[in-house]
């Protein structure tokens, strides 16, 4: 399903501290921060030539987020951002200094982040990045988790020393238990989600993730005309699209946001005009979209910033987690996991349709902009649905030739 954005507010400049949460100066130092980070490198950006033969378009640019900071997944810029962030700022408070990024390990600090606690619920990537920063800082860390998250990414969040509690339930039910409790024991809630009351972490978690949109940028060709970004409550896609419209204003790219249609909270929040919690039903494959609830500042970002909403379906996302295997003619493959691949999905949906094409002006000059969100971030179910392993589809990569561009 396709829905053209039809808010009032869609076009008009974002809130003021959106934009500066999602402004230049602070992805420049988001990059800054990563710089520091022993573990950082760029993601690359493939080129799906082939593919963009196939269904008519001028290009397809992938940035491949399987290979971020060790964690495998987009969320790796956000909640470890947002952690260090965090004990920064109270190193600052109780040291009447300013202390900086490059102080962070000072035994000073460090001391301040032993006497803190952050924690979160999660589906599983965004807990991953939070117990890693607080693992960076020394800080201690409890992830809460709900009975839908597999018990291989429970142990990838517990291999970083984070207390995992289990709550019975869904995502949402998760961050409801996950702020009751951090509010009775004085414990920071890191959370990639808002409402309201509780905004700036949730920006910070955002702000972070403009990181890849700022590696993109440099390692594009040109700018793109189309870019589908996948959401569960929102923050990657708003972060996208808010850096895009804060950068390029009336010049920005044609923006979709593309959700599972189980559990399509910001679909819904477009048709209605304003935030709309879904029920909650059959669960998706695309678990680390299963949200039920919209972000609020990712909502007030998007209902200006994007174009339009669609849903894709569970054999949408394992159609293409297969098809990026086997890819186009001069493709290469890529590994990608249930959630990495939903805006390629959504591209062929709306490029298999004329009436959708002529929606959103996806023509043969179009260049499309997707983000595969997570590698394999649970190796166990990425083979079940692709019939090959992570490694098996590296190993291919390593022999691939890229056939030269027309």
């Amino acid at each position: 399903m396709l829905f053209l954005n039809q808010h009032t507010e869609r076009n008009s400049p974002l809130d003021a501290s959106d934009a500066d949460t999602l402004s230049v100066e602070a992805a420049r130092e988001v990059e800054r921060f990563l710089r520091h980070r022993e573990d950082h490198e760029e993601t690359p950006l493939v080129s799906l030539l082939g593919l963009a033969r196939e269904i008519g378009v001028h290009s397809i640019y992938l940035k491949d987020e399987g290979h971020r900071l060790g964690l495998g997944s987009f969320k790796a810029l956000g909640g470890s951002y947002a952690v260090i962030r965090l004990v920064l700022e109270e190193s600052t408070r109780r040291l009447g200094r300013a202390i900086d990024i490059s102080e962070l390990h000072l035994p000073e600090v460090m001391a301040v982040a032993r006497e803190m606690t952050v924690s979160c619920a999660t589906d599983g990537n965004h807990g991953r990045s939070v117990a890693q920063g607080a693992k960076l800082v020394g800080a201690k860390c409890a992830i809460f988790v709900h009975s839908g998250v597999s018990n291989e990414r429970i142990a990838a969040i517990a291999d970083f020393g984070a207390q995992m509690i289990r709550v019975d339930g869904n995502y949402d039910d998760s961050v409801a238990e996950a702020s009751r409790v951090a509010a009775e024991k004085g414990w920071i809630t890191v959370s990639d989600t808002s409402w309201p009351g509780y905004e700036r972490i949730p920006g910070l978690v955002m702000q972070g993730y403009t990181a890849l949109l700022s590696e993109a940028l440099r390692q594009l060709p040109e700018l793109p005309t189309h870019v589908f970004v996948q959401a569960g409550v929102g923050g990657v896609a708003a972060a996208v699209a808010g850096h895009f419209s804060v950068l390029l204003s009336d010049n920005r790219p044609f923006f979709t946001v593309v959700e599972p249609s189980r559990a399509a909270c910001l679909f819904e929040s477009a048709r209605a005009g304003h935030p709309v919690k879904v029920d909650h039903g059959r669960s998706t494959v695309m678990a680390m979209l299963e949200c039920y609830e919209p972000s609020l500042v990712a909502w007030r970002i998007l209902s200006r910033a994007a174009d339009a909403f669609m849903t894709v379906d569970d054999d949408d996302a394992i159609s293409v987690m297969k098809r990026l295997v086997n890819p186009s003619d001069g493709d290469p493959a890529v590994v990608a996991g249930e959630s990495g691949g939903v805006g390629l999905a959504a591209l062929l949906r709306v490029a298999s349709d004329q009436t959708s094409r002529g929606k959103i002006g996806l023509g043969r000059n179009a260049r499309v902009f997707l983000i595969n969100t997570e590698g394999a971030t649970d190796p166990r179910l990425y083979e079940e649905f692709v019939g090959a392993t992570p490694a098996q589809v590296t190993a291919r990569n390593r022999a691939f030739r890229p056939r030269p561009p027309l």
